[in-house]
């Protein structure tokens, strides 16, 4: 008999996983869609070389937002109950930090210029981007904490605003000629708007100083998330950094258009997939026959949502670019589409790691990121001197490749997960995908307009994979639907 203690509390985590999830999707998808509106809008207008003079700049910001967190984000996550005090001392630690290293970058702009072909350009381009990791430093807290309560609503809709003022404002200053500025004044006013909102709405202000018991107990489990995240970084910008620094930027801007078009999938699935499960499996953390039971669900859950999307867009990649901007960017596609099939792996690679994070191997997320940067810095070696970014990328993805096996057992190990059976969960919808592309890709050999092989291909390629799905009678079909319109049932899992 199922005790029904048990029972409430597992539906109350089944609906409020069902919430989070849901507005972690509508958040994702209305910022994506917008981001891919104005994404197009400015890739008409901007060339490729402004790109790649921002894409340098990106570079260093990513190391400098994963300073100004410190890992303090995930351990309020990790952390089953996260008091004022806790709240108070990560958001002034952050504030300080971020404000702290925006001045050292402010001097070391020149330097940063110098490394990427010695354009100066980059000097006044770089003091006003760095602005946007102080904004964002100042809604770490307001946003790991709604999403501590499960309560990502007003997340959601802080993104949807933020976009919509960046991206007007973005559009406006290309328009009129301001080129890679166009591109800056956009990510600062998207951080500027997001964070405002954030303040505006959250309920929560620091009420103390930064308390040392505080600090030492979030700073126990940040420190492995902080070192992970350093190197995970390393591991996304380090081909930013080596086709700039040693190619062109009119090179870098390419691959940063490939790169971007692309994590519009994997990144955010990442976030919705951390967001909404993080916080589920840490409640469960002390039950592993729960804890595997969740695993399951998840895994099959995530592969019904991965394989077709990003393997659905590598295939569509020629006829989404010509649709989207004629033949200004075709050296992007084969990138765009190699980058769309890693980013199945990163996305998994990173699930695996939130599983271990949940369980507290927080130290074991370090291994990954070591694992990974020595893959990929194996891959650099061996394809940098080839002269050919499409090699390196082609590195890239047989650098995951070695990356998911290895981590994939080592979950195994950490949580007493079957690894054939972790196989057995995402295989068959690997299996449908493969017969979704292979039609998708026959249908690519037909002389029709880019814009009617798109619709053509994306129709054929839906209506395949949820017919098998549904032949197949897959739970995770309705159950997508359930989460979608937010009505599960209360029952336990």
């Amino acid at each position: 008999m199922i005790d029904s203690n048990n029972e409430e509390v597992n539906g109350s985590l089944k609906l409020k996983t069902a919430r989070a999830l849901k507005w972690n999707t509508v958040d994702r998808v209305a910022s994506q869609v917008l981001y891919g509106v104005v994404g197009i809008v400015l890739a008409n207008v901007v060339s490729q070389e402004d790109f790649g003079l921002v894409g340098a700049l990106l570079v260093f910001q990513a190391f400098a937002i994963i300073f100004a967190d410190s890992g303090f984000g995930a351990a309020l996550l990790r952390q089953k109950h996260s008091s004022q005090e806790d709240y108070s001392s990560v958001f002034w630690f952050n504030l300080i930090v971020s404000i702290t290293i925006y001045f050292i970058l402010w001097f070391c702009a020149p330097l940063i210029a110098d490394i990427f072909q010695k354009d100066e350009r980059l000097i006044p381009l770089s003091k006003v981007m760095f602005i946007t990791f102080v904004l964002n430093a100042l809604a770490i807290v307001q946003t790991n904490r709604l999403m501590k309560l499960m309560d990502v609503k007003m997340i959601a809709i802080a993104n949807v605003i933020g976009q919509i003022s960046g991206g007007a404002l973005g559009i406006g200053l290309a328009l009129y000629g301001w080129g890679a500025w166009a591109l800056v004044w956009q990510s600062v006013a998207l951080a500027a708007v997001k964070t405002g909102v954030l303040w505006a709405t959250g309920g929560w202000h620091p009420t103390c100083w930064i308390k040392k018991d505080s600090f030492k107990r979030v700073w126990r489990i940040g420190l492995s998330v902080f070192s992970s995240s350093m190197l995970n970084t390393l591991f996304l910008t380090v081909y930013s950094f080596v086709i700039g620094a040693f190619y062109s930027l009119r090179s870098l801007g390419i691959y940063t258009q490939a790169d971007k078009w692309s994590k519009m999938g994997s990144a955010s699935l990442s976030q919705i997939f951390t967001s909404s499960f993080v916080p589920l499996l840490s409640r469960v953390q002390d039950s592993p026959e729960d804890f595997k039971r969740y695993m399951t669900r998840i895994n099959r859950f995530t592969s019904f949502i991965v394989f077709p999307l990003l393997a659905g867009l590598a295939v569509v990649g020629a006829p989404l670019f010509h649709t989207l901007f004629g033949n200004k960017w075709d050296a992007a596609i084969v990138l765009f589409q190699i980058l769309c099939v890693r980013g199945i792996l990163v996305v998994f690679v990173s699930l695996f790691g939130n599983y271990m994070l949940a369980l507290g191997y927080g130290k074991r997320l370090f291994s990954i990121e070591v694992i990974k940067d020595i893959a990929i810095a194996a891959a650099i070696l061996s394809t940098v001197w080839f002269d050919s970014v499409s090699l390196l990328v082609w590195g890239q993805l047989w650098a995951s490749i070695v990356t998911f096996i290895i981590v994939l057992f080592m979950v195994c190990k950490a949580t007493g997960y079957s690894w054939l059976k972790l196989i057995a969960d995402i295989l068959p919808f690997a299996g449908v995908t493969l017969l979704m592309c292979v039609a998708c890709w026959g249908l690519g050999k037909l002389e029709l307009s880019p814009a009617v092989l798109l619709i053509l291909e994306v129709v054929t390629g839906i209506f395949i994979y949820l017919s098998v799905m549904k032949l197949q009678r897959a739970p995770e079909l309705p159950e997508a639907l359930e989460y979608i319109s937010g009505r599960l049932k209360k029952s336990a899992v």
